[in-house]
């Protein structure tokens, strides 16, 4: 991003600014072309009319030097919004690193390999974005995490889940990439962000959404870790269970409205869902120091509700985001 300073200059009863001769070149816009120019408090955005979004490309040399890795590249100029990643090789690419490259591609949405050779390989991302709703993606990811938690509770009783936490958690990552991915280009391209009906708060908001949603998946496999070296578990009585999906109850329900409030950007059902979470931190407290568990192993169990916390909590984080409206 270049920064310009231009004077006002009054002609008649007109204002005018001049634009600079680099960027009007770049985007091959003449004394004719039409620009849209949106108005904020204390700036403007200035954007060309073109119908159709030039292509981003980049290429990556191969190989790399030892301390850089080919699949950290196209992750990186995935999130940046490539649309076209080139592995350019002086030399034939190996067998493993192409191995690795196809993998990094299935970690990422919307991106297919649609050439290649001994020594190249051309990935195309091959959505349109301004056709993706950043709102679904965040209540899609929120969703698998959900249906995660739920039943990595269920391992309790049945351990034959643990596979299908860990792919799941696979999915929360890709969704979390592909959002990372829009949300710089909403940054660069002001035209997308109005698509997304985002602005500049809202844009910083859902990175930061997005990124406390990935940090709960993760948080569920370490539940799930917990669970799944302990047998402890196995001797719970159905107090004990009864006492960990109450809260799991709860914590479905304050999820859900978390991230309704979040998209909505609505004050007050976050306020009546704070609410909520102080209640529930109550009953986890009141499981904690219960008398019964002196019938049970109660490290691995206290291990648990602090897992179970930590994942509530990201919800109450997300509610901290939600804006306060002041007249």
């Amino acid at each position: 991003m270049t920064t310009f300073t231009r004077r006002l200059q009054r002609i008649g009863s007109s204002i005018l600014v001049s634009l600079p001769k680099e960027w009007i070149d770049a985007n091959k816009l003449d004394k004719s072309s039409q620009v849209e120019i949106e108005t904020m408090q204390n700036n403007l955005s200035i954007t060309t009319q073109q119908s159709v979004k030039p292509t981003k490309e980049v290429e990556i040399p191969y190989p790399l030097s030892k301390e850089d890795s080919v699949v950290a590249n196209i992750t990186g100029a995935y999130l940046l919004g490539y649309d076209l990643i080139r592995i350019k090789g002086k030399s034939t690419i190996s067998i493993k690193d192409r191995e690795n490259i196809r993998a990094s591609m299935r970690s990422l949405v919307a991106i297919e390999i649609i050439d290649e050779d001994a020594k190249t390989i051309t990935a195309q991302f091959l959505l349109d974005e301004s056709s993706v709703n950043p709102q679904k993606i965040l209540k899609r990811m929120s969703s698998i995490a959900q249906g995660m938690f739920i039943d990595v509770l269920g391992m309790l009783q049945n351990s034959d889940q643990l596979a299908s936490v860990a792919d799941r958690d696979s999915e929360i990552n890709r969704q979390y990439f592909l959002l990372v991915r829009l949300i710089r280009s909403a940054i660069v391209d002001k035209r997308l962000a109005t698509t997304f009906n985002l602005g500049d708060m809202d844009i910083l908001d859902y990175r930061l959404a997005a990124n406390i949603i990935e940090n709960a998946g993760d948080t569920i496999v370490g539940i799930t870790e917990t669970i799944a070296k302990s047998t402890a578990f196995k001797t719970m009585t159905k107090s004990h269970f009864n006492s960990i999906y109450e809260i799991a109850k709860d914590i479905e329900e304050i999820q859900t409205k978390s991230v309704d409030a979040f998209v909505s950007n609505d004050r007050i059902l976050a306020i009546t869902t704070i609410q909520l979470h102080k209640k529930l931190l109550k009953k986890i407290h009141d499981t904690r120091i219960s008398k019964g568990l002196k019938e049970i192993d109660i490290l691995p169990f206290l291990d648990l509700l602090q897992r179970i916390e930590n994942y509530e909590k990201s919800w109450s984080d997300i509610l901290d985001l939600i804006q306060p409206s002041y007249k």
